[in-house]
């Protein structure tokens, strides 16, 4: 697959994900999609799995919004930067957040199958997001990790 078209697939799965449209997104996913997010510790294998991590993760961030600002490719993978706007939302990480909109720098990395996205890693920076959201990192990473995430942070 070329670049252009990988580019494309990306620029309307992230126009779907601005407009937390689920359905939309679906569509340019393959049936074996692996959503992976190291800040939160999720993968999600599967288009029903995605289908439920993407309508948690809109309940938690109802204006998401990604700005792809830039892009390099090879003839497998598709690497995307820009910014994330969200707002930190509810009690899903264990913590009242400040309800101010967090903007972040953000690095996605894909791949593709059958015309289609098949691996997405999605990559921010957690402690920016609880310092932008008024929240603590330390509370939000115990409640993703349990407690491995205290002894981590000890380390």
């Amino acid at each position: 697959m070329n670049s252009d078209r990988m580019f494309e697939l990306v620029q309307a799965l992230a126009a779907a994900k601005s407009r937390q449209d689920v359905p939309a997104a679906l569509k340019v996913l393959h049936r074996e999609m692996l959503l992976e997010n190291p800040a939160f510790g999720t993968s999600a294998r599967g288009l029903a799995e995605n289908e439920k991590v993407l309508g948690r993760f809109f309940a938690a961030f109802p204006d998401y919004n990604v700005a792809l600002e830039g892009h390099a490719a090879n003839d497998e993978t598709l690497g995307c930067w820009g910014r994330v706007q969200m707002t930190m939302t509810g009690d899903r990480f264990g913590v009242v957040p400040n309800g101010r909109r967090a903007e972040l720098p953000v690095f996605i990395q894909f791949a593709f199958k059958d015309d289609l996205i098949v691996h997405e890693r999605f990559f921010f920076d957690l402690s920016e997001l609880c310092a932008q959201s008024g929240v603590s990192t330390d509370a939000v990473r115990s409640r993703i990790f349990g407690g491995s995430a205290a002894r981590s942070a000890a380390a």
